[in-house]
C-alpha cells in the first residue's frame, strides 16, 4: 500500500506508534506518532521493522518471522530509536485483511505511565481543592450564623415588650429577615455538602400524616395571609408510618410550597400526596404542589433546577433568592430514588410534582397487609353496598362501568367549563383507581393536573391515554 494512501487512513493523527510493513518486513508507512517518537523526521519507509523492534521481529532468511502471535493481545517488548535510544512499549502485531501488508501497533509505556500519574495527580488535587472549599464554606456559614441568631434572639425578647405598632412591625421585619438569611445559610452549607459527595440521609420511622400537618401548619399563616386558599389532600392510600429521611422531605414540600406562596397573589395553592407503587420493602410517595401564580414560559423550565439559576434577573430582584433552592430540591429528590418534575405556563400558575422512595414500617406492615384500607363510599345510582365494593375495587365489571359514567360526566363537565364539578368527576375517578396498576395511577395524576390548569390539550391526550389503559385491562 502506498504512503498516499496510508496517510488517508485514520491512522496518521492517532497517538500510538503504528507502523505498516510488508511481507519482506520492510516499513511502508509510521504515522506521525511514530516518527515522531523514533526520531525518523523523513519517515520510517524502506527500514526493516526489526530495526524499531528487535525483540519483536527477526530476519528470516530472505523474509522474516514474528516473536509474538498475531492479534489483538499485546505483548511487552523495546521500540528503538534513530539515535538507538529504547524505551518499552506495549505492541501487537495485525494482519491487514485484503493485503498482503500487516499493523503494528505499539504504545509507549513509561508515557502511558505518566499520563496516568498526571490525571491522579489532576484528581487528588481536585479533591483537595473541593475538601478546603467545603471547610471553608462550613467555617463561613459557621460564623454568619452566630451574628444572625445573635440578632434574632435579641429582637424575640423585644417584641413582647414592644408596644408602639410601627416599632413592632420593623422588630417582626428583622425577626422575618433573620430568618430568610438562615434559609440561604443551610442552602449554601447543603449545596456544599452535596456537591462535595458528603450528603447522607438519615432513615428513621415517622408518620407521613403528622409531617403533612407540620407542613400546613408553617405555611398556612403566610399564606392566608395573601388571602389565598390554601387545600391539603393525602391520599387513604397512603400509610401512617414509613421509613425515610423526614426532614429532607420536608425541605422540600417548604422550599416549593415558599415558591408557591412567594410567586401567587390570587387563587389557591394545593398540596396533594399520593402512593402511586409498592414493593416488598418499599413504597413510592407521589407530592403535588399546585399554585395559580405567575406561571413560567416553557423556554425557561430548563433553567429551574440549575444551581444559582432563576428565570430572568428580574425574578431575582423582586422576590429574592439565591437560586439555589430547586437545584438542591432536584439533588435530594435523587438521593432519595425519585424524580421531580414542572408543569407550567405564563399566567396560568405551576405545578411540581415530585416522587420518592420510602421503606415500610416493619412495625405496622404487617396490621397493615392485613387489613382493610379506609377508602371513601362511593354511590352510583343506589347500589346495593357489595356491588358498591365491587365497583371501589379496580378491574371489576362494576368498576370499569362507575369509570366510563363519571368520564363520560367529566368529558361533559370540561366542554361546559364547569371546573368545579370537572374536579369532582376527576377526584372520583382518582377513587375508583385508588388500587390500580402504576401506569392508570400516573395518567390519572396527569389528567387530574390538567384540569387543575384548565388545559384543554392535555386534557385531551390525558382522557385518550386514560381510556386506552382502562380498556386494555381484560
Amino acid at each position: 500500500m502506498c504512503q498516499q494512501s496510508m496517510e488517508m487512513l485514520p491512522f496518521e493523527n492517532v497517538l500510538e506508534i503504528i507502523l505498516a510493513f510488508d511481507k519482506e518486513g520492510m516499513i511502508v508507512y509510521g504515522n506521525a506518532a511514530a516518527r515522531e517518537k523514533l526520531g525518523y523526521d523523513q519517515g520510517l519507509e524502506g527500514l526493516f521493522v526489526g530495526a524499531v523492534f528487535p525483540g519483536a521481529f527477526q530476519k528470516d532468511g530472505g523474509g522474516w518471522k514474528a516473536v509474538y502471535p498475531f492479534g489483538m493481545k499485546t505483548h511487552r517488548t523495546t521500540a528503538y530509536r534513530k539515535n538507538q535510544t529504547c524505551f518499552p512499549t506495549d505492541m501487537r502485531v495485525l494482519v491487514q485483511e485484503q493485503s498482503d501488508d500487516y499493523l503494528c501497533m505499539a504504545n509507549d509505556v513509561l508515557e502511558k505511565e505518566f499520563l496516568s500519574h498526571e490525571l491522579e495527580q489532576v484528581k487528588q488535587e481536585a479533591q483537595d481543592a473541593m475538601r478546603v472549599k467545603s471547610e471553608f464554606v462550613a467555617n463561613v456559614t459557621h460564623e454568619l450564623r452566630t451574628p444572625v441568631n445573635g440578632i434574632s434572639g435579641q429582637v424575640r425578647e423585644l417584641l413582647p415588650l414592644e408596644t408602639e405598632k410601627e416599632k413592632l412591625r420593623k422588630l417582626q421585619l428583622i425577626e422575618r429577615c433573620c430568618g430568610e438569611m438562615n434559609k440561604i445559610i443551610n442552602n449554601i452549607l447543603d449545596f456544599s455538602k452535596l456537591e462535595a459527595g458528603k450528603f447522607q440521609l438519615e432513615e428513621a420511622r415517622f408518620s407521613i400524616r403528622n409531617t403533612i400537618d407540620y407542613v400546613m401548619a408553617s405555611h398556612k399563616g403566610r399564606i392566608t395571609e395573601k388571602g389565598l386558599d390554601f387545600f391539603v389532600t393525602v391520599s387513604p392510600g397512603v400509610p401512617e408510618y414509613v421509613v425515610g429521611d423526614e426532614l429532607r422531605i420536608v425541605q422540600v414540600l417548604n422550599n416549593l410550597l415558599s415558591n408557591a406562596q412567594k410567586f401567587t397573589s390570587v387563587g389557591k395553592i394545593t398540596l396533594e400526596v399520593i402512593k402511586t407503587a409498592q414493593t416488598k420493602d418499599s413504597q413510592e410517595l407521589f407530592f403535588l404542589v399546585c399554585d395559580t401564580g405567575i406561571g413560567i414560559d416553557p423556554k425557561d423550565q430548563e433553567k429551574l433546577f440549575q444551581s444559582f439559576s432563576q428565570v430572568d434577573a428580574s425574578t431575582s430582584r423582586k422576590y429574592g433568592g439565591t437560586g439555589l433552592g430547586l437545584s438542591i430540591c432536584r439533588q435530594l429528590v435523587e438521593l432519595m430514588d425519585g424524580s421531580i418534575n414542572v408543569e407550567s405556563a405564563k399566567g396560568k400558575g405551576t405545578t411540581f410534582s415530585f416522587s420518592v422512595w420510602v421503606g415500610r414500617d416493619p412495625e405496622t406492615e404487617e396490621e397493615e397487609d392485613n387489613s382493610v384500607q379506609p377508602r371513601p363510599m362511593i354511590s352510583f345510582g343506589g347500589s346495593a353496598p357489595q356491588e358498591e365494593q365491587d365497583a371501589s375495587r379496580y378491574g371489576t365489571a362494576s368498576n370499569h362501568e362507575a369509570l366510563e359514567k363519571n368520564l363520560s360526566k367529566l368529558i361533559l363537565s370540561v366542554e361546559m367549563e364547569n371546573w368545579e364539578k370537572a374536579e369532582m368527576f376527576m377526584e372520583t375517578i382518582r377513587q375508583l383507581t385508588a388500587d390500580a396498576p402504576q401506569e392508570v395511577s400516573r395518567a390519572v395524576l396527569r389528567l387530574k393536573m390538567a384540569i387543575q390548569k384548565e388545559n384543554y390539550d392535555k386534557i385531551s391526550t390525558g382522557l385518550e391515554t386514560l381510556k386506552a389503559l382502562i380498556d386494555e385491562e381484560p
